[in-house]
């Protein structure tokens, strides 16, 4: 009956003054890496508040570093719900037969300086509609789906003539290059960098033929200002170095834009001079020299 106490599991043990002591001593040896108060974790607190304090430092120098470039407004952290969320504007395009009722999130019109000015006198309180009559109406429809999608494309009639076209095919009538420099003119009038630099590329995409290519000249230097040497300079440079081969299947209207449009023909035979001064002395002394006048 005496060894009774010793079997005793839920009940405390009775402390010892030996064993108390030595596990006193062992938790102080592990007191580093138990979650009990401890008296070493003074100094451990100053180390955490200096690495605190460089991580704050590293924050803040990151910071000063110079950030990458901008993306596009609607192609960044642009939210849809911002679409969603903001009035509806009636835009009418056009005008006569051809004026063509559209709508448009206000939210996507902002992004045009000159569209933005229109939005700005709009009075809640009355019909939010813009009236654009000289725009064209193809070309104002890819800017609104641009804005929604960051891409264009033309919707093709549902003829024999045009499902008979494979993709890709050759631009006979020169009309596939004309419409998309609506489109970049129109980017240009708006104020959109982005939609004028998509309408070039595509540009670039189309092959066509030389009456094509010759009606798409006379509208990019009819259209565009002179100092736009972006869309002037290819034009200028295919004709300078194809012009003397391709004139002849469009002789006449050849000759018409150089006589209407100056400005083309002055651009052409300065890229043709510069060729022949770059060419250098030995190209310039082996052409035979002839006399302004004949003598008499």
């Amino acid at each position: 009956m005496d060894d009774t106490p010793t079997v005793e599991v839920s009940g405390t043990p009775k402390p010892d003054p030996q064993n108390t002591a030595n596990n006193a001593s062992n938790e102080v040896e592990m007191g580093g890496t138990q979650e009990t108060p401890n008296p070493q974790s003074k100094p451990t607190e100053k180390s955490e508040q200096t690495a605190t304090a460089t991580e704050d430092i590293i924050l803040i120098d990151a910071q000063n570093e110079p950030e990458p470039p901008t993306p596009a407004k609607k192609s960044g952290g642009f939210k849809f719900l911002d679409f969603l969320t903001a009035p509806i504007v009636e835009i009418y395009v056009g005008q006569g037969e051809k004026q063509t009722k559209m709508t448009a999130h206000q939210t996507l019109l902002l992004d045009s300086p000159f569209l933005s000015e229109f939005v700005d006198k709009l009075d809640s309180s009355s019909e939010r509609r813009i009236d654009l009559p000289d725009e064209d109406v193809e070309a104002f429809g890819c800017f609104l789906q641009f804005g929604y999608t960051r891409d264009y494309t033309f919707s093709e009639p549902d003829t024999p003539a045009s499902s008979e076209e494979p993709e890709g095919a050759t631009d006979k009538s020169g009309e596939e290059l004309l419409r998309h420099a609506r489109i970049y003119t129109l980017a240009e009038k708006l104020g959109l960098p982005a939609l004028k630099s998509l309408a070039h590329t595509k540009i670039h995409r189309v092959d066509s033929t030389p009456r094509g290519e010759l009606s798409y000249a006379r509208y990019v230097y009819t259209h565009t200002s002179r100092e736009d040497t972006t869309i002037r300079r290819p034009v200028a440079s295919y004709w300078a170095a194809r012009g003397h081969l391709l004139r002849h299947d469009v002789q006449e209207a050849w000759e018409s834009i150089c006589l209407e449009v100056p400005e083309f023909t002055t651009d052409v035979l300065r890229i043709l001079m510069d060729w022949k001064e770059k060419a250098g002395p030995e190209q310039a002394e082996s052409t035979p020299r002839v006399r302004k006048r004949l003598r008499a």
